[in-house]
């Protein structure tokens, strides 16, 4: 397994170091004034082209990219597809590992009138979350939502995320393999109670890890060796992306909303979890469909 942080740096650096060698000592050949020899000496630094970013980079060519900075990162919607996707999972055994096995917590699907894109596994702070495939870290970093998240291109295309973690040990652009601890359970983010917040996507889409995995409280483990994507494994997606939003203004009021929208003010406390009472805050989402 070729090593993106290191082998090629090594790699390129003793190419580099060699190409110096050979200039300086043609250089000195000709001119024997080391002053001389140093202003006449050309250093070309070494740059990939795209031929070395399919190469190193798991799935570059479908993603036709690596964004390190998004956690989501590029999408193509799927919800529209009719191809199916054919993926392998499984070239043998040892090609998975469960990232952690724990009690359930929380499913994907809609949570508290929200959409939950992954499962909530019960762990405890410090304890290892492992890489469910290898492949190269596309995203190590802090947010406000996810906490301490990593997301993991895998060669097939499917990325992982882990979240929530209390410490990350990997960095973006590193290469793992099947079964290596990332990161240790926490609870940093938009978090209640330690666990680890665990989902699966292809090309930026959400997929039920239940459609991939088998999750229980006692099991973690790849259903079968290749899986099919249908856009039906995006239903609950394009479900979310049909409901519309008003952002509360100055001057909104309940009854305003309602009437603009031509829906009434029992539903719009009920699907929001509303209290007709209480006033509404200006830049709040109301769901209103």
């Amino acid at each position: 397994m070729l090593s993106l942080n290191i082998n090629i740096f090594l790699m390129n650096y003793k190419i580099l170091l060699t190409l110096i060698i050979i200039s300086f000592s043609q250089v000195a050949e000709s001119n024997p004034d080391p002053n001389e020899v140093l202003k006449k000496t050309v250093i070309t630094p070494i740059a990939w082209d795209i031929t070395d970013s399919l190469y190193h980079i798991p799935a570059y060519d479908k993603y036709c990219g690596f964004d390190q900075k998004s956690i989501w990162g590029f999408k193509i919607d799927q919800t529209k597809t009719k191809d199916t996707s054919h993926i392998k999972l499984l070239h043998d055994s040892c090609d998975f590992h469960s990232p952690w096995t724990g009690r359930i917590t929380s499913s994907y699907g809609w949570r508290k009138n929200r959409p939950h894109y992954g499962v909530d596994i019960k762990l405890n702070t410090g304890d290892s979350v492992k890489s469910a495939f290898e492949g190269m870290i596309r995203v190590s970093k802090y947010s406000k939502s996810y906490g301490n998240v990593i997301v993991v291109r895998h060669q097939n295309g499917l990325e992982t995320l882990y979240a929530h973690l209390s410490k990350r040990t990997v960095k973006a652009g590193q290469i793992v393999e099947t079964g290596q601890t990332i990161g240790l359970g926490g609870n940093t983010g938009r978090s209640f109670g330690s666990h680890l917040h665990f989902e699966t996507r292809y090309l930026g889409e959400p997929i039920n890890p239940m459609d991939v995995f088998e999750i229980t409280d006692t099991t973690f483990k790849v259903h079968k060796k290749n899986l099919d994507l249908t856009a039906d494994n995006f239903a609950f997606v394009k479900e979310v992306r049909r409901i519309k939003y008003h952002r509360v203004r100055s001057g909104d009021s309940l009854w305003r909303i309602s009437r603009r929208y031509d829906v009434t003010i029992n539903k719009l406390c009920r699907i929001n979890k509303l209290n007709r009472k209480k006033s509404l805050r200006i830049g709040q989402k109301i769901r209103y469909n």
